[in-house]
């Protein structure tokens, strides 16, 4: 093989390889705590609806912090705030683990999502850098089957430690993950940095760190009584004021810390806005899946695990196809077909009964992992194509903070509709709470239908084959 060629191949799959294993390790973090959510909730005496904010509060901090990762990595140099990102997330899980009160997780699961913020968007944003954009796709198709091993083997990793060893560990084994990460971006992984850095802008950042910040928490807090409704009008509204003077603030300067002026590129905006609806069903269900199999069926944690596995397998599987059918298909038909597909996969284990043959469950959960990867898969790639180089940490850094807010609502949805389900059948969380449930979170996911039929018909048309 000529040297040229070797060293290409080498670019478009090793280095996405090496970034994908802190995207697995955070990955495998959120699959495995949802797998574990009730047990933990027992150990500290508490509503597994309320532990949600163990999730959240994660999501939380990486809402606040994101959008400082594309400074950070023209600053300081991608490569550098990738390697610190990784010690700040391992440190967090070592929290985790030591944790002795839902406030202690909490704190904990918050420093990780700091490190989570640089993490994950510096590591996306070197591969953007370093790739062509004809081997975008392919690219950020390998970034990511590292990363989906996660949610393959995290059910059944937290399972088999919850039921049979202590849940602690689930946050312990980030710590040799993340020494592997920091050894491969050492030796690996070059100093990415560019020659416009813009100033940081502070303002922005008072006005968007702290408004992401209170709306997620009023909506967090929604429906779990733990704050009076005041509060939480309070929390919400005060963030939503917040985030709207950024928007006008973001406006009138030079480059603002979230450049909301890329919502003029209408892939950019489109992909956007669609994903972020899309997303809150994604977002839902490892939330939902644990709680019903467990709650709702009486099953044991690994039980659980070993069903909810087939949702990330096949989002692995569908990984190796989404190249060709993009180019056979084009983004604007896949990405209508399938949000309309997928969002239906997504109401049918609303249909499950703890009689329902597993093989059955499964086939299901692997059909779905299919669709959303899939769509996943375009909707990133779509998101970049005509973004400018000299934007694109800015671009990550904005389709970051959308990604953790649709995650963190989808769970937020989830939660207050089993709240509100429970509330009108008068009882305990049973099997019968979630049927209707998994039909709000895909209606949710189908709206982002009326979006992508917004494309133009050769959108992302450059990073297709001719």
């Amino acid at each position: 093989m000529p040297t040229a060629a070797f060293r290409a191949l080498l670019r478009s799959r090793a280095m996405p390889l090496i970034v994908a294993v802190a995207l697995f390790m955070e990955n495998l973090d959120a699959s495995v705590i949802s797998t574990s959510l009730p047990e933990i909730a027992r150990d500290f005496g508490t509503s597994p609806i309320h532990l949600k904010l163990a999730l959240t509060s994660y999501l939380l901090a990486l809402a606040i912090f994101i959008p400082a990762s594309g400074w950070m990595a023209d600053h300081f140099g991608a490569r550098r705030v990738f390697r610190w990102a990784i010690v700040v997330f391992a440190a967090g899980s070592i929290g985790c683990g030591a944790s002795n009160s839902m406030a202690t997780l909490i704190a904990a699961r918050i420093l990780q999502g700091i490190g989570g913020s640089m993490m994950v968007p510096v590591g996306r944003l070197i591969v953007l850098r370093t790739l062509p954009k004809s081997e975008l796709v392919t690219g950020l198709a390998w970034l990511t089957v590292p990363a989906l091993v996660g949610p393959v083997i995290g059910p059944l990793v937290g399972g088999a430690i919850t039921t049979w060893w202590t849940w602690r560990w689930i946050f312990w084994i980030n710590i040799p993950i993340a020494a592997v990460g920091l050894v491969l971006v050492t030796l690996f992984i070059p100093q990415i940095r560019t020659d416009q850095v813009r100033a940081f802008d502070f303002k922005g950042f008072v006005l968007l760190g702290p408004g992401l910040a209170a709306f997620l928490t009023g909506v967090t807090l929604a429906g779990l009584h733990l704050s009076s409704p005041l509060w939480m009008a309070g929390f919400t509204l005060g963030g939503l004021a917040l985030v709207w003077a950024y928007a006008g603030h973001a406006r009138r300067v030079e480059a603002p810390l979230v450049d909301l002026r890329l919502l003029q590129i209408p892939t950019f905006r489109l992909a956007a806005v669609g994903g972020t609806f899309f997303r809150v069903g994604g977002g839902a269900l490892p939330f939902l899946l644990p709680l019903m199999f467990q709650l709702g069926f009486g099953l044991s944690p690994f039980q659980s695990g070993a069903l909810t596995f087939a949702t990330g397998a096949g989002a692995i599987f569908m990984k190796f196809l989404a190249k060709p059918i993009l180019d056979r298909w084009g983004f604007r038909r896949v990405l209508i077909a399938n949000a309309l597909l997928s969002s239906v996969v997504l109401m049918l284990p609303g249909t499950f009964t703890p009689v329902t043959p597993w093989l059955w469950m499964v086939a299901i959960l692997f059909l779905g992992g299919i669709g959303r990867s899939l769509q996943f898969t375009s909707i990133n790639a779509m998101a970049y194509s005509e973004v400018p180089d000299q934007r694109m940490s800015s671009a990550t850094s904005f389709n970051s903070v959308l990604q953790q807010l649709s995650r963190s609502v989808g769970i937020t949805v989830a939660a207050f509709s089993i709240t509100g389900v429970q509330a009108a059948q008068g009882g305990q969380i049973t099997a019968a709470t979630f049927p209707p449930v998994f039909v709000i979170v895909g209606g949710v996911s189908m709206i982002s239908v009326l979006f992508f039929l917004r494309l133009a018909r050769d959108a992302g048309g450059a990073l297709l084959a001719k």
